[in-house]
């Protein structure tokens, strides 16, 4: 009987041991904010995915996003709903709310999340067990992927996706063959049937056709294969594009006319997402990874092997140039480069450790350099995942308002609500919302019929914060606050975090 070396069994269990950690911490509070306070955009997915189960039109009449992901959620909702229907909780379809789903929805995305893990590692075998395992380790515990995988969103299964093209393309280089190229195309259009955006990745299969030497074909074949693949995958995956074309050019044409308006900050775009990998990342982190941009463009100059720098240089750095030029910005657009950004880190790690091997650096100084590194690399960022998921496994204000009002204002009061992280309430109530209660002006509330008005500190919070420099926004804040009843007052503390809201009741004339 052939036994396992033990190094492999050793990466075996390394693998393991990151994976669960990915999985838990990705599972850690994943019903936070479930049927009162979704994630941002989190709706958007979810009731388009529950409505096509429900009417059995699969046209999402939405291109924001592609269609693939609510295609996924939308699967997913069929077996939540046979599941609870065999246990008696619903007797129809039109008796299960949207809210109901959310939770085997994240659960999805969670389960992406880790597999990423399990594919960043098979990818950083290129560069040695080491790398691997150290790459895999720290896109398992990296906070922003950890807490974008808590959301029924698309950006983390366009992760997954994007580096299971890279891994194809790798494996494409290896094989020479036009059909795992064409595979690693297929991959590149799911990627890009789940956000628009993962079709970036397509680059990194035609990189591999370029630079593979003893291709079994023509590299103009294989570069049409590769994009026919991509296309056939997109249009697989989110077939209305194709079906409802002039709805998808109209919105597609909206959609980046709204990316192309003038950014609401006065910091170039680029800096801001460069400070938001550096909170990701950490400082140590960040250095590693600047380090490992550095091992890799001296790869790319001196080593004949040089395809896997390429990919894992090439495609972040073009993939930041795009978003970069977006005029919208969020961290989470920045997740289908993290995983890179990681292998990036653990290769600049390794690479110093063989460059102290090679100097003569005793064995022992060797091994506690390692280990500094390692936990170096692991530790800031682990740290910032678990604080995260315990904050969101506290009882927020946003549930403290919510349970009252359910509690203590019957159904159908008619409520005002502001701020984008204020209690979304059930359809029972008449609820209207605005950005800043203060916008209302001089507005006659009991006139229009609204009886309550929920004023959050997400808004009002800095004008309180330094009235001097806000003295309108103060003042309209003051008189609203001084012509309502404050009925109930919910204020953030270490057991529940979250904005300070208020309740205010409209006087009647």
């Amino acid at each position: 009987m052939l036994h396992e070396p033990v190094n492999a069994r050793r990466a075996r269990l390394g693998l393991s041991l990151a994976l669960l950690a990915g999985l838990l911490l990705r599972f850690w509070a994943l019903t936070q904010g479930i049927g009162f306070n979704p994630g941002p955009d989190e709706p958007e997915v979810m009731e388009r995915a529950v409505r096509m189960m429900k009417t059995g039109d699969l046209n999402p009449h939405f291109f924001d996003y592609p269609g693939l992901y609510m295609y996924v959620e939308g699967s997913v909702s069929v077996l939540r709903f046979m599941t609870g229907a065999m246990q008696g909780r619903w007797p129809a379809l039109a008796q299960a709310p949207t809210e109901d789903f959310y939770l085997w929805a994240r659960a999805m995305t969670a389960i992406l999340g880790t597999a990423t893990v399990w594919v960043v590692y098979r990818a950083g075998l290129r560069w040695g067990p080491q790398t691997a395992l150290l790459a895999a380790v720290l896109i398992a515990v990296m906070p922003l992927h950890v807490r974008e995988s808590h959301y029924a969103l698309t950006d983390v299964p366009t992760t997954f996706a994007v580096m299971v093209t890279f891994l194809l393309s790798l494996r494409a280089h290896e094989r020479e063959r036009v059909t795992a190229f064409a595979l690693a195309g297929a991959a590149a259009g799911l990627a890009g049937a789940l956000k628009y955006n993962g079709i970036l990745a397509v680059a990194m299969p035609l990189i591999s056709c370029a630079l593979t030497p003893r291709l079994r074909g023509s590299r103009l074949v294989c570069a049409m294969w590769i994009a026919a693949a991509t296309v056939a995958a997109f249009l697989a995956g989110a077939p209305y594009t194709l079906l409802d074309l002039p709805n998808f050019l109209n919105q597609f044409a909206r959609l980046s006319s709204e990316y192309r308006m003038p950014p609401a900050v006065s910091e170039p775009v680029w800096l801001i997402y460069l400070k938001h990998l550096r909170i990701a990342l950490q400082w140590p982190g960040s250095l590693m990874v600047l380090g490992g941009f550095a091992v890799g463009a001296w790869r790319i100059a001196r080593d004949p092997d040089r395809l896997r720098w390429v990919m894992a240089l090439g495609f972040p750095l073009l993939y930041f140039y795009f978003v970069s030029h977006q005029n919208i910005i969020y961290a989470r657009y920045l997740l289908p480069i993290v995983p890179f950004l990681s292998l990036l880190a653990a290769a600049a790690v390794v690479a110093f450790v063989g460059w102290m091997r090679r100097a003569g650096v005793p064995i022992r100084v060797r091994h506690a350099v390692t280990i500094a590194l390692t936990v170096i690399a692991i530790a800031p960022p682990a740290y910032s995942a678990i604080n995260y998921n315990a904050d969101a496994a506290k009882t927020w204000t946003q549930r403290l308002a919510y349970e009252w009002i359910c509690r203590e204002l019957p159904h159908g009061t008619s409520i005002r609500i502001e701020g984008s992280v204020s209690p979304k309430l059930p359809a029972t109530y008449k609820v209207s919302y605005a950005k800043q209660l203060r916008m209302d002006g001089t507005s006659d509330y009991a006139g229009r019929g609204i009886q309550y008005v929920v004023a959050s500190g997400q808004v009002y919070g800095a004008f309180f914060q330094n009235p001097a420099a806000f003295p309108r926004e103060f003042q309209d804040y003051e008189r609203l606050f001084g012509g309502t009843d404050e009925v109930a007052r919910f204020t953030p503390s270490l057991d529940h975090p979250g904005p300070e809201l208020r309740v205010l009741k409209v006087r009647q004339p």
